[in-house]
């Protein structure tokens, strides 16, 4: 058999590897994001985007009209009026701009707008006006504010308005229709164009709006993936329940002076009292309830706190020279977990401020407690688990070779009794010794193959695959495409699916050939093994394949579970095994 990983290289691809360089922005610059986000989206102010544009329109049309006004300056008294009329009005938006948040209040301030302008061209000339000009502050005010067909009707309309007077009269011929007309036609232009821009601007303030609302939910989740990183990392101090009896003794010692001090803890199972932490008494690991002090006894049944500052011989205080004394429950998830007393060797010792200080203490201790005997029998659970699964490889990889030399040695130990040669027979356990040693180098290398941050999937199946190939004479089809990663836990898991299901390969397929697929995108990742080896020819009632005591496909099973996805296995005998994982991001 060919000891070779054939093709391995040129089988995996590494197409889309996220890139180690992206970083979520500073948080004081999403920050700043994230409140001029939801600023522009508190502004209802149809107008406020445009509103430099408008000013510089309005000083615009307003100068060039009293340009065009001065040189004829007469006694017009109507001109002058209606001149200082449009120029107050421009000075006043000026200091006290238009609104527009789509109510009929600000529609009415904004036709008495237009109709000033429209008015004020009427009074002096229509279409001569030396203020038409103004017009355009109406219909580009109006196509800012709402648009394409507003503006063509707003400017439709003052045109009708302004030629009204002169429309079917002898006094107007082709030169008049004509200029009516042309200034008709550059009124709508106006409002075409102010339309279009307030189209752009709104499709661009959404577009910079949803830029600004993704970069502030990624500062929530920087800031939430910041925290929990920092809960992660006090969690094996913090969830100790060594360091948590430690924090709560020396606390207790600076906020009540005592003589004594007692820590129970309940075991429900056991039905037993343990004493996780004792100072001047002598009551051994565990107690009996029975044993407890009357105070204590009555706290326990009342589920308060209870002070006795005067204790009587047959109160039978933890330490027998105590005068009073302070007891208390400790109450998580609504259950006793254990007791908590506090002793003075003089009577009266402990007052109204030393009841309120331990009342206000004894609940974040009985949770501290409560989540860190929770977090021992997770951590066990899991030490369990991995200790089975490693004594699982011991045994199946080392143990019946060393079982192997055991019989071998015996076997010699015989023939030289029996006073024949060994020395060929040392040979032989020479090489078989060497054999165990490179079993023994490459299960501790499997134990430690994983992946991490800076190693993905990819990279560790290259690894394993190259060790599986050289050991076993598999020929191994690596097929990988990746666009990104999944998050560290999962990709662990699925990669300790792969890895089981290559080892199940290698030690009872009898398989000449086994394909790797691994497909991971934003979608979710897919995992498949298929060989061509002897298949699996058992299945159980429930249909699935695998003995009852078959640790391994029963570990991929629950690691799959673990983090949500599904395993399937496909199976014939004589026709090889699929193993199918998939993982679909929710």
């Amino acid at each position: 058999m060919t000891k070779t990983l054939t093709e391995r290289s040129p089988r995996v691809s590494r197409k889309g590897r996220p890139s180690g360089s992206d970083r979520t922005p500073p948080r004081d610059a999403t920050t700043e994001l994230a409140t001029a986000s939801i600023t522009s989206e508190a502004s209802t102010d149809r107008l406020d985007q445009f509103r430099p544009a408008i000013l510089a329109v309005r000083w615009a049309t307003t100068g060039v009209s009293l340009a065009l006004f001065i040189p004829t300056l007469t006694l017009d008294q109507v001109t002058l009026a209606w001149s200082g009329a449009v120029l107050t009005n421009t000075v006043l938006r000026t200091l006290v701009p238009l609104r527009d948040d789509g109510s009929f209040r600000h529609l009415a301030v904004l036709l008495a707008e237009i109709g000033l302008h429209v008015f004020a061209v009427i009074a002096t000339g229509a279409w001569n006006s030396p203020l038409v000009l103004t017009l355009f502050n109406a219909v580009l005010i109006s196509g800012f504010a709402r648009g394409f067909g507003f503006a063509i009707r707003v400017g439709v309309a003052s045109s009708l308005i302004v030629s009204a007077p002169g429309l079917g009269t002898a006094s107007w011929g082709r030169t008049e229709y004509g200029q009516a007309a042309q200034w008709t036609t550059l009124l709508l232009l106006g409002g075409v164009v102010a339309g279009y821009s307030r189209r752009i601007l709104s499709q661009a303030s959404q577009r910079h709006s949803q830029a600004l609302d993704r970069v502030a939910r990624l500062s929530d989740a920087n800031l939430l993936l910041a925290n929990l990183h920092r809960v992660a990392q006090t969690l094996p101090a913090s969830l100790d329940q060594g360091d948590v009896l430690t924090s709560t003794v020396s606390r207790l010692r600076s906020l009540i002076a005592h003589d004594s001090l007692v820590i129970l803890v309940y075991d429900e199972g056991g039905d037993t009292w343990t004493v996780a932490h004792q100072s001047a008494t002598r009551l051994g690991t565990e107690i009996d309830r029975g044993r407890f002090p009357g105070p204590c006894e009555r706290a326990a049944q009342a589920g308060r706190l209870v002070v006795a500052n005067r204790l009587q011989e047959n109160d039978q205080p933890f330490n027998p020279r105590s005068g009073a004394g302070m007891y208390t429950p400790l109450l998580a998830r609504d259950r006793l977990i254990g007791m908590l007393a506090v002793e003075a060797n003089s009577f009266a010792s402990f007052d109204e401020r030393d009841r309120e200080v331990l009342a206000g203490f004894v609940e974040p201790v009985a949770l501290a407690i409560d989540n860190a005997r929770w977090f021992d029998r997770i951590r066990t659970i899991g030490a369990d688990e991995e200790r089975n699964r490693i004594a699982r490889d011991l045994h199946d990889r080392i143990g019946q070779s060393l079982a192997y030399l055991g019989f071998e040695i015996d076997r010699m130990i015989r023939r030289e009794s029996e006073g024949k040669a060994i020395d060929g027979q040392l040979g032989h356990l020479r090489n078989s010794l060497r054999s165990v040693i490179v079993e023994v180098r490459d299960t501790l290398s499997d134990l430690r193959t994983d992946v991490s941050d800076e190693r993905d999937f990819l990279a560790t199946a290259e690894d394993f695959a190259e060790r599986l190939a050289e050991r076993s004479g598999l020929h191994i089809n690596l097929d990988c495409e990746a666009t990104s990663r999944l998050p560290i836990l999962q990709e662990r898991e699925m990669w300790r699916i792969a890895q089981e299901a290559l080892v199940n390969v290698e030690r009872h397929a009898e398989a000449n050939s086994v394909t790797l697929i691994w497909r991971c995108g934003p979608n979710g990742a897919l995992l498949e093994i298929i060989d061509d080896g002897c298949g699996l020819p058992e299945r159980d009632v429930d249909g699935r394949y695998g003995r009852s005591d078959s640790f391994g496909i029963i570990g991929m099973r629950e690691r799959a579970q673990s983090i949500g996805a599904s395993l399937d296995l496909t199976s014939q005998p004589g026709e090889g095994t699929k193993v199918r994982c998939f993982l679909a991001n929710r």
